[in-house]
């Protein structure tokens, strides 16, 4: 499988989304963690220092189109899993421990796929706008899980965090499916 193009009109379409998805999903972390002690954010953030590190010293093997996508893609598909597991099986120390672990695995990218977005995307028009892409999805996340929070408990008189969280993972699971498409076609792949 070859990867050709990065098309940046349809990529910034999937950054919009993939920081939607971060506005919508930013209050609801602190409640999956709740089960967690103190020392385990210790552990977790050595941890994803050394990946980071790690990931950092292979930037000149890493940093192909090729690779961008796969690694892209395999951040995508670790969210997709945190959110449809903690779906089956909320609130559970495990579930805790699961997503908090899953997120530190994506974020030992995280310094790598901005690093390589902005090597493919090359015209600063073109890093100026994934970035107010970026932006205004965030924004809309942030502003959609305010509201749904809100009519949740107006509405339908659902007051637990816990309840309003699960709620919105229905949305979240929805979101990362939608992601994900996106992130496929914002690449040409050639099957050989």
């Amino acid at each position: 499988m070859r990867v050709t193009r990065l098309y940046p009109r349809r990529y910034f379409w999937y950054k919009f989304f993939n920081s939607l998805f971060t506005g919508l999903s930013i209050g609801s972390i602190f409640t999956i963690y709740a089960p967690l002690k103190p020392s385990i954010y210790s552990v977790g953030g050595i941890l994803l220092a050394v990946g980071m590190l790690i990931v950092a010293k292979f930037y000149e093997k890493l940093m192909t189109l090729r690779i961008f996508f796969f690694i892209s893609l395999f951040v995508e598909i670790v969210i997709l899993v945190l959110v449809s597991y903690f779906l089956i099986n909320p609130y559970t120390y495990s579930t805790a421990l699961f997503v908090y672990a899953g997120y530190q695995i994506t974020f030992v990218f995280g310094s790598y796929l901005v690093r390589t977005e902005t090597l493919f995307l090359r015209r600063k028009k073109f890093l100026s706008f994934v970035d107010m892409y970026k932006q205004a999805g965030y924004l809309g996340g942030l502003v959609f899980s305010f509201v749904f929070y809100r009519v949740l408990e107006n509405f339908f008189k659902i007051t637990t965090n816990q309840e309003k969280v699960y709620d919105i993972h229905f949305i979240l699971l929805f979101t990362e499916i939608l992601i994900i498409i996106l992130l496929l076609r914002s690449f040409r792949i050639r099957f050989q």
